[in-house]
């Protein structure tokens, strides 16, 4: 039964348990792979790097990885860092590459490895380290290469390989396989189209295999001799060869080496006619027997002595030309199944199987047979019957009450009248398709209570499984089979060359299948897509519709199914996503959109499909601009959803841009708006003119303080390097208007009577040399500084930078270096700019030349001694309030 649901059944059910079951975190958008996730419980990632021309192994393959494709590409070599990081990789593929070398090593840390395909490459040599660290490797297939060479110990690390593959190589001498059979859990091994001479056990010393499964043949092997009991565990035995065609020579003197052996192979007799009696006769187990391309010995009547084999249950006649098939097959009541198709008969003689009371599978297929054989309508037994690609026309199966599986495609049926009215009543999988019914009738298939399976195509491919009951049909083929609750899969694929008009997909249609769950639609035409045509299929979770026009599709398509988890619309003539903006399908995984019109797609659009875990957009004819920025940063920025083949989507416009790859648009310079950065720059210059204006008006004297403190703290620290003793003992500071009081009062007494050296700006400054180097090198060359206070002295920029750079040093050096004379009553407001003078009028000893009055012996006293006193702290002063004149 496999073998006839394997062209739909196995294709659909995988697709959609795969699709239904994805993981919702992917690994995103790899740049030369896709990322699937299985059903299996053990959350195994597979990933999918084939046919992409690859020369290396890309470096970007997720780390928890356990299956990795890389078959159908151009790796010439494989180093050994290309897969150090996959420690949970159980199966990889790398057949059908150009792989002539690997490096030692380079699979030492795949220690979970179980599968290993390296066919259709050309190695030559297998070193002694190649399979290094493959300690659990069961399965190695390294058939179509062109290895010469074995080496004693490359087959050492490979403690559990069960099956190992080497057809097809150039392996000169038996005893280059003596290591794997060495292997302690070997059961398969094969071994076609080698170059052995002979296949001789006695050439292989001190071995002893638990092999169950051999497989050895080649044009140049003349002789196949088991004269040893090396293979005590052997149960199948192929020696099939499809090359030039010799003799073989069968050398098992004791028949007890093969009483394990249940299945033969054979072929294009390659061991003589009386010698192939012997074998048959001396295998007392065999249960299978293949027999092809020997229509010579079957017509010499080989089969008289096969059907005496009383163990026997399957035999395999096919791709033999018996075309006028008179077998003598009515001995071999024992068997349970039979292969006769490929094997260009016209006829089956009566008589032939009508023994075969035991029979449960019968494959006639391929070949020229008119009618069904009367033979064939008498094995009550049968459940399987194949008799696809014949030229039958008519047929009838009354008599097959078991029947489960019948498969009558590519014949020449015009009518099935009444054959499926009545029964047979346990079928459960029916193939008609591929003739010529152009009506099927009411009641057609009433007698079918069990059928699950349903195939009748003609210029319709019209597809139903899993129908527990159909009991009414009509006489147009759309409707024959639609009306039936308990259907879950529907597949209807039209002949693309049709009008679309010809098969219309309605509402009414679908109104019974209150079960479906999964719609696979291909050249179909839907009627009305701005229309709730699935609102009585509220359980759908797979819609598949492909070469369809649904270029003016509506949200309200989607209003009753939102459970839908896979949705592909591919080749639909969509122009925008928008749509899916406006729908609800929350629990949407798996979206497929290939193959149509989109040019712009809007990130937006993927926030409403918050389970959306893959994503595939392969073959649009996207725009490369910043209409599509947000959508480029999505792809690769987003962490859930796996964007297939993003890497290698490309540009279609603007035509500058056609052909460059999508992702490499630099969308850094979408965000450069010219307006944006006039309005920023604007802004900055408004805020740092107010800033400005701020600080100028508040805050100009405190920035003035900074810049002169800083001076002086760069002049001090000079000065302190040097260790320059004072010049003068006093700096006095005064406005010119004050220049006569200071000539007529204090020099005379100061200078001449006190005898201090002070210094003045217009006598001591030092000519050509910067005003504000002389203030600062008069204040820090001098003990003290005197400032000589009045209304034009508080108005001078000079006077105020003079006081200014004094304080500084005072409150820099915390010394008794300021004394402050008033040549007038100045009231605190007035002091109120100057503020830095204020707090020090208020903290320090200060002396006023208005209160000194007559008594200026007393006030020239004073200053006296505010001179004598040390550089100690200001706390020390002596002076310790206004001075009393």
């Amino acid at each position: 039964m496999g073998i006839l649901y394997s062209q739909f059944v196995q294709r659909l059910v995988l697709f959609v348990s795969f699709l239904v079951h994805l993981k919702p975190l992917l690994a995103y958008s790899l740049k030369n792979c896709t990322i699937d996730y299985s059903d299996d419980p053990l959350d195994h990632v597979f990933v999918d790097c084939s046919n992409r021309e690859l020369v290396t192994v890309p470096d970007d393959l997720p780390r928890d990885v356990t299956s990795v494709k890389l078959f159908h590409n151009l790796l010439k070599k494989i180093h050994r860092k290309d897969f150090g990081n996959l420690s949970k990789l159980r199966i990889l593929s790398l057949q059908d590459n150009q792989i002539a070398r690997v490096d030692d090593g380079s699979f030492m840390y795949l220690s979970a490895l179980t599968t290993l395909y390296m066919s259709n490459n050309l190695l030559t040599n297998l070193t002694a380290h190649l399979f290094y660290g493959l300690s659990s490797l069961n399965m190695l297939d390294l058939s179509y290469n062109k290895i010469q060479f074995i080496h004693i110990s490359a087959f050492h690390f490979l403690a559990s390989l069960q099956a190992v593959m080497l057809d097809t190589n150039k392996l000169q001498h038996l005893m280059d396989i003596r290591p794997i059979l060495q292997l302690p859990h070997l059961k398969e091994l094969n071994l076609r189209e080698t170059f052995f001479p002979s296949f001789e056990t006695k050439d292989l010393h001190n071995v002893s295999s638990g092999l169950k499964i051999l497989h050895v043949s080649g044009d140049k092997m003349k002789k196949f001799s088991i004269t040893t009991p090396i293979f005590p565990h052997l149960e199948s035995l192929d020696l099939r060869r499809f090359g030039q065609v010799g003799v073989l020579k069968w050398d098992i003197p004791d028949k007890t080496f093969l009483k394990n052996i249940t299945q033969l192979y054979l072929s294009k007799s390659l061991i003589p006619f009386e010698a192939i009696h012997k074998v048959l006769k001396s295998l007392d187990s065999l249960m299978h027997l293949k027999l092809n391309y020997m229509d010579g010995c079957i017509n010499i009547d080989l089969l008289a002595t096969v059907c005496k084999i009383p163990t026997l249950r399957n035999l395999d006649l096919s791709w033999n030309n018996v075309s006028s098939l008179s077998l003598k097959l009515d001995t071999c009541s024992q068997l349970t199944e039979l292969n006769l198709s490929f094997t260009h008969m016209t006829e089956l003689s009566k008589g032939s199987v009508q023994s075969m009371k035991r029979l449960r599978a019968l494959h006639v297929e391929h070949n020229f047979l008119y009618k069904v054989p009367d033979d064939i309508r008498s094995l009550s037994s049968l459940k399987i019957l194949n008799l696809s690609d014949n030229l039958i026309s008519e047929c009838v199966f009354e008599h097959l009450i078991y029947l489960n599986v019948l498969d009558l495609s590519d014949n020449l049926l015009s009518t099935i009248g009444d054959t499926f009215r009545t029964g047979p009543k346990m079928l459960m999988f029916l193939d008609l398709s591929t003739n010529f019914v152009p009506v099927f009738e009411k009641g057609d298939f009433q007698g079918l209570g069990c059928l699950k399976y349903l195939d009748v195509v003609s210029d319709i491919y019209l597809r139903l499984h899993r129908i527990t009951t159909v009991k009414e049909s009509y006489n147009l083929l759309p409707y024959a089979f639609l009306y039936s609750e308990s259907l879950k899969f529907l597949t209807i694929i039209c002949n693309a060359d049709l009008p679309c008009s010809y098969f219309e997909v309605k509402m009414q249609m679908l109104q019974g299948m209150i079960h479906l769950e999964n719609v696979l639609a291909e050249n179909i035409y839907i009627s009305l897509p701005n229309l709730d045509i699935f609102q009585f299929n509220t359980k759908l979770k797979s819609l598949t519709i492909r070469h369809t026009d649904l270029s003016h599709l509506d949200p309200v398509f989607f209003r009753s199914i939102p459970n839908l988890e896979v949705l592909d619309f591919s080749n639909s003539k969509l122009k925008s996503l928008d749509f899916l903006a406006q729908v609800d399908l929350s629990a949407l995984r798996y979206l497929k959109l290939t193959d149509n019109e989109l040019t712009v797609i809007n990130e937006t659009v993927f926030q409403s499909l918050p389970a959306l875990t893959y994503l595939d957009l392969d073959n649009n004819p996207f725009t490369c601009d910043c209409s599509n920025a947000g959508f480029i940063q999505w792809v690769i920025g987003n962490n859930q959803t796996q964007v297939v083949n993003a890497h290698q989507y490309t540009c279609s416009f603007p035509g500058a841009e056609q052909g460059r790859k999508l992702l490499d648009f630099d969308v850094q310079s979408c965000w450069m708006d010219v307006g944006f950065l006039c309005f920023i720059s604007s802004t900055c210059l408004v805020v740092l003119t107010l800033l400005s204006s701020f600080i100028y008006h508040f805050l100009r004297w405190q920035l003035s303080y900074g810049f002169y403190f800083f001076l002086a703290f760069l002049y001090d620290s000079r000065k302190k390097k040097k260790g320059t003793p004072h010049q003068f003992d006093a700096f006095v500071s005064y406005n010119v208007h004050d220049e006569a009081w200071v000539y007529r009062e204090m020099l005379p007494v100061l200078e001449e009577e006190q005898g201090w050296r002070l210094c003045l700006h217009h006598r001591d400054f030092q000519p050509g040399k910067p005003i504000m180097e002389n203030i600062t090198d008069a204040i820090y060359g001098s003990r003290k500084t005197i400032c000589v206070i009045s209304q034009h002295y508080l108005q001078s920029e000079w006077c105020s930078r003079e006081i200014q750079m004094a304080s500084f040093r005072l409150f820099d050096e915390h010394k008794d270096v300021l004394i402050l004379l008033f040549l007038e009553e100045i009231p605190d407001q007035q002091l109120s700019p100057y503020y830095r003078m204020r707090k020090m009028v208020k903290r320090r000893t200060y002396l006023s030349w208005p209160q000194a009055g007559q008594h200026t012996g007393v006030f020239w006293q004073n200053v006296q001694r505010a001179l004598e006193t040390g550089d100690g702290p200001t706390d020390n002063n002596v002076l310790t309030g206004p001075a009393q004149c």
